[in-house]
């Protein structure tokens, strides 16, 4: 059984600059000046974990790119059956937004849209948002968003998903939303819109499988088998570095296919 990582990203030399990295690296016990991440270097890691697709993402925040489309699709296209990409909009140019939608939308390595909260410090429900979502329905993508709190230096509140994302679901029922990052500490908030929204999803991203919280593992055997996502936040974490003990969940075969990748084949609309 193979595993889709849904989250990841290849930084480049001015994402590695960002000072709200800084308690990141402390974490992980990086220093800031590792070397940057290559294609190939996804590529050794996801063989390593047995990974078959990673999904990485264009990062645009308020002060502009930190990752472009154009980074990740080229990306992409050094490893077409085993890379696809997130594209990422400007929220400062709502028409400029749907355009970018509109246009990367035609190439088949984009298959989603993410935009971070807590890089914008907006939350989900601010109206910047809505000429994206229209552009997601219309173009059949999913929006993928953080949710919890923030380990960067930014504030935490625009990944609480109550009311936040709870307006964003019930003004887009068409509309498939990925939480990523769990959302700690409001796990009751997300497991009350899993509950609540078919169309809502949560993955695993910057968790090891060891450090997700009991309940969200006991949600994941039960009524959310077929709504958590496999994440890494590469190269934050390794995907076998995030999946060393996943035998201790007591996973159903049925449980354990869609969180590595049933769940992802669907929401992202990948082949199997």
């Amino acid at each position: 059984m193979g595993a889709i990582d849904v989250w990841a990203q290849q930084p480049n030399a001015l994402f590695q600059s960002q000072p709200w990295l800084a308690t990141l690296n402390r974490w992980t016990g990086k220093t800031g000046d590792e070397p940057l991440v290559t294609t190939a270097r996804t590529l050794a890691a996801m063989d390593d974990g047995g990974v078959d697709i990673t999904i990485l993402s264009a990062w645009c925040g308020p002060r502009g790119w930190l990752i472009t489309n154009e980074e990740v699709a080229a990306a992409c296209a050094e490893a077409p059956d085993r890379l696809r990409g997130l594209l990422s909009v400007d929220l400062n140019d709502p028409m400029g937004c749907v355009r970018t939608i509109r246009e990367q939308a035609q190439n088949p390595a984009f298959v989603g849209v993410r935009v971070v909260p807590w890089l914008w410090d907006l939350p989900p429900n601010d109206r910047r948002y809505y000429p994206v979502y229209v552009a997601c329905v219309e173009a059949g993508l999913p929006f993928c968003t953080q949710i919890g709190h923030t380990g960067p230096l930014c504030r935490s509140e625009p990944g609480r998903p109550i009311p936040y994302l709870d307006d964003v679901l019930l003004d887009f029922p068409e509309l498939k939303v990925v939480g990523g990052h769990v959302g700690y500490p409001w796990m009751d908030e997300v497991f009350s819109l899993a509950r609540k929204y078919p169309n809502f999803y949560v993955d695993t991203s910057a968790y090891t499988v060891k450090r997700l919280p009991p309940s969200l593992v006991d949600f994941m055997k039960g009524q959310g088998a077929g709504r958590v996502l496999f994440g890494t936040n590469w190269p934050m974490i390794s995907p076998k570095h995030a999946l060393a003990g996943l035998d201790d969940l007591g996973l159903d075969e049925r449980a354990r296919g869609l969180f590595l990748e049933g769940a992802a084949r669907k929401v992202f609309r990948l082949a199997a």
